[in-house]
């Protein structure tokens, strides 16, 4: 199998990730925080060393901040409805996940918020001023993606987070597809929260994720229970990361993760990010000649653009060239990706699009295979 939905999930693993998740079984099965006996410390050290590798990652001053979650959905969650109050406004880009979208759509059915759609246009101050024009007495904060999860856009970020800090708003980024892939330094870019889906570009097992806090952000919790401090009381405790970590962690996960920082370290973010691009500049440049493929990313800008690639071939609804691509056993996703905003702003809500997202696994042999089937399909 050509395997080209790193976007979803990256596969393979590093062979690292596994051996080091294999350890929650094998050296480090203890509830972390919650014994004092050998096992439950080397647990919680573990977990707290991943901890310290994520705040150095996104240049957290405060390992303390960076919290655990199932996944970048319910960072974005945690994020939204622990800022939401009554009568709360966000701005919120064209190109948002439903991780984003559907919050905010149940908090406004529920009439406790509001939330407006700010357009990301090819030039930065238009997109900055289309999210201003947006802001109203009661907002709260933008949210934007790192990337577009479908086309790979790069919204101008560090531009927004500047102009939400001057309206003394908050900022929040899906860095979903960006995490690993491009730097992010959440001080230098002005990042408030940072939300990450640790099982894409930092290569952790399924089901892991977590959000970086900046200074002074406060948010309600959505979960309270136990955190294996300040037990006595029945209030949620108000230190980090225990605020927001109730219950038993997902050790393996984390450990993976931790893993999964040391190889991306290795490889360098931008050494991955290069090497992934130079592979989609390559599909683009030998299928856009192909009068019956539709093209949606330009990747000639190397700056704007995460390595997505997203295409159509004329008279095929996109799951169709999936499941022609899949026969030839090269696994893409096609369709609507969670992101109905963003297939509106293209144009692409009926016949979805079929995406194309490498790893640092991915070669050129991976694509010449991928050309050829999508010229054969094409035919």
């Amino acid at each position: 199998m050509i395997y080209l939905d790193n976007s979803a999930t990256t596969y393979p693993k590093p062979k690292s990730v596994a051996e080091a998740a294999m350890t929650a079984f094998t050296a480090c099965g203890g509830n972390a925080g919650r014994g004092d006996y050998e096992m439950a410390i080397r647990t919680t050290e573990s977990i707290y060393n991943c901890r310290k590798k994520a705040a150095l990652f996104f240049n957290s001053p405060y390992c303390e901040n960076v919290i655990f979650t199932q996944n970048c959905t319910a960072a974005l969650n945690t994020a939204v409805k622990g800022l939401a109050r009554n009568g709360s406004h966000f701005v919120i880009s064209d190109l948002e996940h439903n991780a984003v979208l559907r919050p905010l759509y149940k908090l406004k059915e529920m009439g406790m918020c509001d939330f407006s759609v700010a357009e990301v246009a090819s030039d930065e101050r238009a997109t900055v001023n289309n999210f201003k024009k947006c802001i109203r007495k009661n907002t709260v904060a933008f949210i934007c993606t790192g990337a577009s999860n479908v086309f790979g856009i790069i919204p101008p970020y560090r531009a927004l987070s500047e102009a939400a800090h001057e309206n003394n708003l908050l900022f929040i980024m899906d860095a979903a597809q960006l995490a690993g892939v491009r730097e992010i330094d959440i001080q230098n870019d002005g990042i408030d929260i940072l939300c990450c889906a640790a099982h894409k570009g930092l290569y952790a097992p399924a089901g892991t994720g977590f959000m970086v806090l900046g200074e002074n952000v406060r948010l309600n919790t959505l979960l309270e229970g136990g955190t294996g401090s300040n037990s006595a009381s029945p209030r949620q405790p108000e230190v980090l990361p225990d605020r927001f970590e109730s219950g038993t962690p997902n050790v393996p996960g984390i450990l993976g993760l931790s893993a999964g920082f040391d190889f991306v370290n290795k490889k360098g973010v931008e050494n991955i990010f290069r090497h992934e691009t130079r592979l989609m500049r390559y599909l683009q440049k030998n299928i856009e000649s192909n009068g019956k493929v539709i093209i949606y990313t330009d990747f000639f800008d190397g700056i704007r653009r995460a390595p997505i690639l997203s295409f159509n071939i004329k008279g095929l609804h996109s799951e169709e060239t999936a499941q022609q691509l899949s026969k030839d056993g090269i696994a893409v996703r096609a369709g609507l990706h969670c992101a109905p905003l963003a297939h509106k702003k293209m144009k692409t809500e009926d016949t979805g699009a079929v995406r194309i997202s490498p790893s640092a696994f991915t070669d050129k042999n991976d694509i010449d295979f991928l050309i050829n089937s999508v010229q054969k399909i094409a035919k």
